[in-house]
């Protein structure tokens, strides 16, 4: 496969389309030093992005949470988006919207006169987990915890909180698994490196209380889901030791989708009918 930078296609820069190839930052932008950038990742379905607005909004708050602006409104966002899908003629496709600090007269911790720039690329990508949705990822792990809000913008995805993320799946993936699962600072179950986590027992669904990770857009589209289907949902804390009774999980996320999990560490999960109608559901959901 070739590298990213060699695709094909048009990327939205500041407000103007340019070639894949040629979107192109300095070495001295202040994001490549310091981690001042936030994005989101999103799918399109049938040229129709999921959640296009919320997305949006979340980018803009996310920056506002790191102190910056995104110099285009939420209405604006959206159409440079959809412009980018029909630029590369795509219908289905990730679509990753991203604002930094960049080059400008500040090269230090403090960054305010620099300027804040943004560009939205969207590119084909299948199943984040491979096959994993037919069987059951499986997570290690993480010797990382998910930090307290006191210490990091807990709130904001922003480039900087997945770093301990990109580490601890380069250990899961050396160990043959598809990801890892992160405990908070307090100990209790947190999520994976890029994904909300779910938990059924006894017809009941438990997800960690998201008070020190991302609330996820994919997590609430799925709680909504359940609760449709007036199954009970406990957001609560989940302590390790939960694990063992649990019968299903599953990750969410705009990139994983839906995804089961057939293991986790030394537990194991099976792939059940309700993880099952929970990722055909969100199936026929994005492409209604």
């Amino acid at each position: 496969m070739p590298g990213y930078d060699e695709l094909e296609g048009k990327i939205w820069m500041d407000g103007q389309m340019v070639d894949w190839k040629d979107a192109k930052v300095h070495i001295m932008t202040h994001a490549l030093h310091y981690a001042s950038a936030v994005f989101e990742g999103e799918r399109a379905y049938n040229g129709k992005i999921f959640e296009s607005r919320a997305h949006s909004d979340r980018l803009r708050n996310s920056a506002n949470l790191m102190d910056f602006e995104v110099p285009y409104s939420s209405d604006e966002i959206d159409a440079a988006k959809a412009a980018v899908l029909t630029a590369n003629k795509q219908t289905d496709a990730y679509v990753r919207a991203i604002a930094w600090r960049g080059v400008g007269e500040d090269m230090g911790v403090s960054a305010s006169r620099n300027p804040v720039r943004m560009a939205i690329a969207s590119w084909q990508w299948g199943a984040y987990y491979g096959d994993a949705k037919m069987k059951g990822a499986k997570l290690d792990i993480s010797k990382w915890k998910r930090p307290s809000p006191e210490t990091i913008p807990s709130k904001a995805k922003a480039a900087g909180l997945y770093m301990i993320c990109t580490m601890s799946k380069h250990a899961a993936e050396a160990k043959g698994c598809s990801d890892a699962m992160m405990f908070d600072y307090r100990g209790y179950v947190a999520e994976a490196t890029g994904a909300n986590i779910f938990f059924a027992k006894d017809g009941e669904v438990h997800t960690p209380k998201a008070d020190c990770f991302l609330d996820g857009i994919t997590r609430k589209t799925v709680i909504g889901m359940l609760q449709e289907r007036q199954i009970k949902v406990h957001e609560r804390h989940i302590m390790p030791e939960e694990l063992e009774g649990f019968e299903q999980c599953w990750l969410t996320g705009t990139a994983a989708e839906v995804t089961p999990v057939g293991q986790i560490g030394s537990y194991n999960f099976e792939v059940g009918a309700l993880t099952r109608d929970i990722a055909t559901g969100y199936e026929k959901l994005v492409r209604a």
